[in-house]
């Protein structure tokens, strides 16, 4: 059975401050592209049969340097759309909202380019990508060896941890539960049939 590879872009200027980068198009720091060029490693024993990468520059990039020829660039891998807290700091956000924690608090309306969404839509999105690519990870036993293997997607952290909650039948808001950070590689397989988690936010070697 293939896997998915999960790979999050590297650092950004708002990544490595802290700020919710959405829908902002941001290039990767000399870090980040560091961080994207030893991934190459990382990824280089793997059987990679299909790579989507989100539209962002950061992504994009990310999976150049990292040796990946993205197949597609997919519109629902884009990060969660922060709406109006785009380009904000939580604690910035909690100065106005105590105790705010995105996976249960949201975000607010922001203008025509981030109007925002939910964890629920976002979940939306994540189910969609994985609906189109469970036939990929068929079992290269009983698909053939030319059709059997892995398929990467190179995206940002939100989206990505919930699309973990997805792959694992978890709602999306318990994507919480996966600290995701830039630069890193993980896995989703089975085990005896069953989604599990094979790797988890692996730095470059």
């Amino acid at each position: 059975m293939g896997e998915l590879i999960l790979v999050r872009h590297g650092e950004t200027e708002w990544s490595r401050a802290h700020r919710h980068t959405g829908r902002t198009d941001l290039p990767l720091t000399a870090r980040g592209e560091e961080q994207a060029r030893v991934l190459r490693g990382a990824l280089a024993d793997r059987r990679i049969v299909r790579t989507l990468a989100s539209p962002a520059a950061r992504a994009r990039r990310t999976a150049e340097l990292a040796g990946l020829d993205p197949d597609d660039l997919d519109p629902d891998l884009w990060e969660w759309d922060y709406g109006g807290y785009e380009g904000i700091t939580s604690a910035a956000i909690r100065k106005d909202r105590p105790g705010w924690f995105l996976w249960d608090d949201g975000v607010i309306p922001g203008d025509a380019a981030h109007p925002g969404e939910t964890v629920e839509q976002v979940g939306k999105r994540a189910d969609a990508v994985l609906a189109r690519l469970r036939p990929l990870l068929a079992d290269a036993d009983t698909a053939g060896a030319a059709d059997g293997g892995d398929v990467a997607l190179v995206a940002h952290g939100h989206v990505l941890r919930v699309l973990t909650a997805r792959w694992l039948d978890l709602v999306p808001a318990r994507g919480r539960s996966f600290a995701l950070e830039t630069g890193t590689v993980s896995a989703l397989g089975t085990e005896h049939g069953r989604p599990v988690i094979s790797a988890w936010n692996v730095p470059p070697p």
